[in-house]
Formats: structure tokens, C-alpha cells, sequence
């Protein structure tokens, strides 16, 4: 589903590309620099609303930047066609796995990059695999733990993973990006391969390396032993 914001986002992408056009004109009347600074600047604002969620602002800020480019195209300083919206939205799909027991800011940090680079869809662990993976049964059981992670707004669709193939869901979701966690057991260019051998050969694998301070599933249930048991 299409949100305000995704059609915000594409906006902005759609007035960066004009903007980087009219930026490297340089026989520009000063006045008309002047413009394209400031439909420069409505479009940092754009993206600086968009980044706190606030989409009305974002969608405020960039429609003054489109009007002041379409103004300098329609004394034929500049010359540019924006591309159509339908174009724009076509975004990447995206695809993350993981467990997500107790979801975190290492989650949500996870999510919010795989949203950067398209829509977002998400396969949870299954019990029988967290078990085989932990060494332990997961406190939160995969049905409470799909409905925490389909309600995240980065994300569009979650399913259930295979128990037996993990590579099912991902052969069935057809990903143009898979975004590995930084705990991950496999490494991108060892999960390429196994997709290759599916008949997935444009599948593009990235692994978040960095990590937002020190958190997981594993030291949450040790720091609440510790203060309460």
C-alpha cells in the first residue's frame, strides 16, 4: 500500500534529479541562481520533515520547491520534464529476516534502512527454527511476533518463514535487494551463490554491518535476570 509519505519520498527524488540538472547550468542570471538555492533549500526541509514522520510539512515544503522550478521552466530558462508519479513509486522491493524477539532499536534501525532502499517485506522466523538456531524456545511466540513486525510503518508485508527451506519465502517474494542484519549467520556473497543455483540472479544481497549500541534479544532477557531475578 502506497502511504503519503512514500508519495513524499518520491517527490523529493523527482525534484533532487531536476535539481541536479539545473545546478550544473552555469550561464545563469544571478536571480534565477537565487531560485534554484531556494527550491534547493525547500528540498532539504522536504527531507529533513520527512525524516520525523511529518509528512504534511515534507509535502508542503516540497510542492514550494516544484513551484519554483516550474516557474524558471515556464519562462524556458530551464528545461526539464518531471517524471510521472506512477514511475516513481515503483521502488525496489526489499526483503529482511530475522526472529524479532522483543523488537528493538537494532530492529527498528534495521527496518527503517531496508525502507530507504524500498518497500520492505519481512519473513519471521518460525518457532521450530528459532528453537534449532537459539538453542532455546523464543519467548514470544511466531504469531505474536509476525503481528509486532507487520504493525512497524517501514514495513509492508511480513509472512511466516518455511521450516524446512529458508530460501522458500524468498524464492516466493522475488526480492530485487536482500538486507542481512549484522548478527546473521550467512554471509552476502554465500547467500548470492545459493540464489543464483534458484534462478535468482539479479538479486542484489547487502549486509548492514554497523549496529545501534549493543542490543539484542539475548542481552535483554540478561539484563532483566539480572534486575528482577
Amino acid at each position: 500500500m502506497t502511504t503519503l509519505c512514500d508519495r513524499v519520498k518520491a517527490y523529493i527524488d523527482n525534484v533532487e534529479q531536476v535539481l541536479q540538472q539545473a545546478t550544473a547550468i552555469r550561464e545563469l542570471d544571478p536571480r534565477h541562481r537565487y531560485i534554484i538555492e531556494l527550491a534547493c533549500s525547500y528540498a532539504s526541509d522536504a527531507k529533513y520533515y520527512l525524516e520525523k514522520n511529518d509528512c504534511f510539512t515534507s509535502l508542503a515544503c516540497i510542492a514550494y520547491a516544484e513551484g519554483l522550478l516550474d516557474s524558471l521552466r515556464y519562462q524556458n530558462i530551464i528545461s526539464f520534464n518531471w517524471k510521472p508519479l506512477s514511475e516513481l513509486l515503483k521502488r525496489p522491493r526489499v526483503l529482511v529476516a530475522g526472529s524479532f524477539e522483543f523488537l528493538h532499536p537494532g530492529h527498528i534501525y534495521l527496518l527503517k534502512r531496508a525502507w530507504e532502499l524500498g518497500e520492505v517485506y519481512v519473513v519471521v522466523s518460525r518457532n521450530r527454527n528459532f528453537t534449532r538456531f537459539k538453542g532455546r524456545e523464543p519467548i514470544m511466540d511466531e504469531k505474536e511476533r509476525l503481528l509486532i513486525v507487520e504493525n512497524v510503518k517501514y514495513v509492508s508485508k511480513a509472512i511466516m518463514g518455511d521450516e524446512e527451506d529458508f530460501l522458500k519465502p524468498i524464492v516466493e517474494l522475488k526480492p530485487d535487494i536482500v538486507l542481512l542484519g549484522p548478527d546473521q549467520w550467512i554471509q552476502p556473497d554465500e547467500l548470492k551463490s545459493l540464489l543464483e543455483k534458484k534462478g535468482l540472479s539479479n538479486v542484489r544481497v547487502e549486509k548492514l554491518e554497523s549496529r545501534i549500541g549493543e542490543w539484542s534479544s539475548s542481552r535483554i532477557i540478561e539484563r532483566i535476570k539480572n534486575k528482577y531475578c
